[in-house]
């Protein structure tokens, strides 16, 4: 991106003068050398999203961001539902709720050290993952929509994980105002099979070693220690989150043309909250959160049955579960008055900070976890969120490193065999049911995660409390 084109606030904050279509200014929040290094598509994105009805201060990018389906990955955007405001689709997501959960262990790597192989194959068998990947748990259309209404709740009563479980979850593992007719039958028949399943892609479960603590209180108060394990999942709501963006980007292109709402990009296709068609895209995103949210909780409960079969004491408590590919009705103060605001976060993490009413007490005095998972065979972060970044962004942070290069430019560069002995022999073992995904995901398609996480920490969108290195990974 040419720097030339933005105003600089600060080392971290970057201005998109408002010109144009743009209702508000776009911001951007990374260091000079993340800006030098994204796309120019980004900018137009960024000012694309700022000129939809409704929005609310500025359309903004986080220090990962990149080019996206009409929002940048790495986009947030607010809108006001009393001023016309919209939601898209483009601006949540295909894979809605995609996310990371973390588990703790409270056992050190060398504890775990004579386990790791057994362990590590043992998942591997256990967990489902790849490109139609499918799980031993087959839905009827009552337990598909009590599912989609219930989320990680219905998971938990139907006996995986705990109630415990949900207090660590974001919006405590449901999210309100589901509505599973509006969800189709093909969506709901494409999901039937596919719960308890990773995916493929960048989706991944991970054994970290936390490597380095940046705040001994937070990290304690977590319960986080040097060099002990922890496990995090990455992945969404898989078919189901898919087809759901898919059939209403088409349904409200038809209301922009009939409306009139004039689009910089046809991608970015919406439609007022209030409206008929918002109303039931809400209902069905939403429906696609709980979808996300009943995944993880069902492989939380088959890696805790799968690490009893070596450790049957190990409990594997959760540290957090938090979505970034979500469009959700928040409280925030815009000039010194409380709204009810829609926030959409497209590859970007909710990052609410200490005393927020909505984190469970024991989170509270701290701020929320903030998992941000790195490109295979990197670090990855846990972050906590800050007060100041409600002003700053509405609460939000990065979600990850951000690829730098295509899937296809990677394949080009990197073969996936030479990829899995490359990190295995810098400690970290892959495990992949296919080679060409790997090479897909290799860690230099990504942006330097490193980077992007000191950027959101400099720039006051979240706080840096530990640094994990995989030593095992499972890839679809």
């Amino acid at each position: 991106m040419d720097i030339t084109t933005l105003e600089k606030v600060s080392d971290f904050e970057w201005i998109i003068q408002q010109t144009g279509e743009m209702r508000v200014p776009g911001i951007l929040y990374a260091d000079e050398q993340l800006i030098s290094e994204m796309d120019e598509k980004v900018r137009e994105q960024v000012m694309h999203v700022a000129a939809l009805p409704g929005i609310v201060k500025a359309s903004f990018a986080m220090p990962d961001a990149h080019w996206g389906y009409g929002f940048p990955i790495g986009g947030v955007a607010a809108f006001d539902p009393s001023n016309g405001g919209v939601v898209s689709a483009g601006g949540v997501g295909f894979d809605i709720s995609c996310g990371v959960r973390t588990m703790l262990t409270g056992m050190t790597a060398a504890e775990f050290a004579p386990y790791k192989d057994n362990i590590a194959h043992a998942l591997f068998r256990n967990i489902p993952a790849g490109v139609g990947s499918t799980g031993e748990i087959r839905l009827s259309p009552n337990e598909m929509d009590g599912l989609l209404l219930n989320g990680a709740a219905w998971a938990v009563h139907h006996g995986y994980g705990t109630a415990a479980d949900l207090e660590r979850i974001e919006n405590h593992g449901k999210a309100p105002g589901a509505d599973p007719t509006a969800v189709s039958e093909h969506a709901k028949k494409r999901q039937q099979d596919e719960m308890g399943t990773l995916g493929s892609g960048n989706h991944y479960l991970e054994i970290q070693e936390i490597k380095e603590i940046y705040d001994e209180e937070i990290a304690a108060a977590y319960g986080l220690a040097l060099h002990e394990l922890v496990i995090s999942i990455h992945c969404g709501s898989r078919g189901l989150g898919h087809q759901v963006a898919t059939e209403y980007s088409q349904k409200m292109l038809l209301v922009t043309k009939e409306l009139g709402i004039l689009l910089g990009d046809r991608e970015l296709a919406c439609a007022p909250i209030l409206s008929p068609t918002g109303q039931a895209y809400l209902g069905a995103m939403r429906a696609g959160i709980n979808c996300a949210l009943a995944n993880r909780q069902i492989l939380t409960h088959l890696i805790r049955q799968t690490f009893k079969t070596f450790l049957p004491h190990l409990e594997l408590p959760l540290l957090y579960d938090v979505s970034h590919n979500t469009c959700l009705e928040e409280e925030h103060m815009i000039d010194a008055t409380t709204k009810k605001l829609f926030v959409h976060r497209k590859g970007a993490t909710r990052a609410f900070g200490p005393g927020h009413p909505e984190l469970t007490a024991s989170l509270r005095p701290f701020g929320q976890p903030v998992l941000i998972g790195g490109s295979m065979g990197t670090a990855s972060y846990i972050l906590a969120g800050t007060t100041q970044s409600a002003t700053r962004a509405f609460s939000s942070a990065c979600h990850g490193a951000g690829r730098q290069m295509s899937r296809t430019q990677a394949l080009k560069h990197w073969r996936g065999r030479e990829v899995v002995d490359d990190l295995a022999h810098k400690g970290t073992t892959i495990l992949t049911r296919s080679y060409r995904g790997v090479a897909e995901e290799a860690p230099d398609a990504y942006k330097n995660v490193n980077a992007v996480v000191e950027a959101t920490h400099r720039a006051g969108l979240a706080k840096k409390i530990a640094r994990l290195a995989p030593i095992v990974c499972v890839k679809g």
